[in-house]
């Protein structure tokens, strides 16, 4: 079966503690909250310590126009997508030879957060050394879901083609669709939570040679993948498109869609394969937000303490959207071992589920 082999992160430079970006907003919403010290509360109960940006503090306190943010989003994308390939085909941790962008067959280049046409991994194209005959293949919109979604599609190309080695960057500069002037509810949440971040996975098909260059003992193949689309749940996670551009779209209700909804996705996903949710080693995450793990757990019956490394990504570097489950897995596969099997779930706008069995094989 197709493998992750190695995972490389890029971590924007600027780092905002939560106190600071909570004073931030505070400054911003007080005028249109009577009761903002209360709702300033989520910004300590989600748990984030703290977050990265592309951009420092003082460049959100002026107003920005749409270009201006995009142009910083492409500019941003580049850049840290670049570091991040770079990290991922030279990760030592991982990989005993670097692997040349040459021998890359095709990219699955995943955001939400900003527009480009060309898209961005064209841009890098341009930089990096990869063949001109590299497919190309970006998918925008799938939000919190298109880490997991970007490895699906990996996974379905190197079943087609086993002698490929793909990529999938994930880049999401959420920090730059921030809109100043949107007093609603669901911008002062995604304010305390949404975050910066770049991360690249490299998926060797079969025919392959991934048992020579592989540091680890084992690494997690995907043994199988689900999509599922919610009927009639537009509204529930999404973008608004306006003049000034990208409005945040975050129903209160995610927690208990998530209830209602993933424990019979994954117990119907998990008996195609004559396995039960007790028979996962590896809850691998994407964590939306602390009320959003919580729901897996209840959800689910899981124990708590599988959803540690979810819980840690989230303190340290906040909702990454579609990246964030790149981190979340690059953590389990520094200590997975042969015969382990993992489950990773993310959820995104549709309203979406995808889900990946993964099987750590020697």
């Amino acid at each position: 079966m197709p493998s992750i082999v190695s995972i490389g992160e890029a971590i924007p430079k600027h780092i905002l503690k939560q106190d600071e970006v909570m004073d931030f907003a505070k400054d911003l919403f007080s005028k249109t909250f009577r009761d903002i010290d209360r709702l300033l509360t989520v910004f300590h109960n989600g748990q984030i310590e703290k977050r990265h940006f592309v951009k420092g503090m003082e460049w959100f306190r002026k107003d920005r126009s749409f270009k201006e943010r995009n142009d910083a989003y492409i500019h941003g994308a580049v850049e840290l997508g670049i570091e991040a390939i770079e990290n991922c085909l030279k990760c030592s941790r991982f990989l005993k030879n670097d692997i040349a962008p040459s021998e890359i067959d095709a990219i699955f280049f995943i955001s939400s957060s900003g527009l480009a046409t060309p898209s961005i991994e064209a841009r890098i194209m341009n930089k990096l050394p990869f063949l001109p005959q590299t497919k190309r293949i970006p998918i925008w919109g799938l939000g919190c879901a298109g880490g997991a979604s970007g490895l699906s599609r990996a996974y379905e190309y190197c079943l087609a083609f086993p002698q490929a080695k793909v990529l999938v960057l994930t880049i999401e500069l959420c920090s730059l669709t921030f809109q100043r002037n949107d007093r609603s509810k669901s911008n002062l949440i995604g304010t305390s939570l949404f975050a910066d971040g770049v991360a690249c996975a490299l998926v060797f098909g079969d025919h392959t040679d991934k048992a020579s260059i592989r540091v680890l003992e084992s690494s997690p193949s995907i043994i199988a993948t689900q999509s599922t689309l919610l009927p009639n749940s537009l509204d529930i996670m999404g973008w608004e498109v306006k003049d000034e551009g990208l409005y945040v779209v975050f129903s209160k209700d995610i927690p208990s869609v998530v209830k209602g909804w993933l424990r019979p996705n994954v117990e119907s996903f998990l008996s195609e394969q004559m396995m039960r949710i007790e028979d996962i080693q590896h809850f691998i995450a994407h964590p939306g937000g602390k009320k959003v793990i919580e729901a897996y757990i209840q959800s689910l019956g899981i124990d708590p303490s599988m959803a540690h490394t979810s819980h840690d990504v989230l303190k340290e570097y906040g909702n990454m959207s579609s990246t964030t489950i790149l981190y979340v897995l690059k953590r389990f596969m520094e200590k997975g071992r042969a015969g382990d099997y993992g489950l990773a779930t993310a959820l995104g706008p549709g309203f979406s589920s995808e889900l990946l069995l993964l099987k750590w094989e020697a």
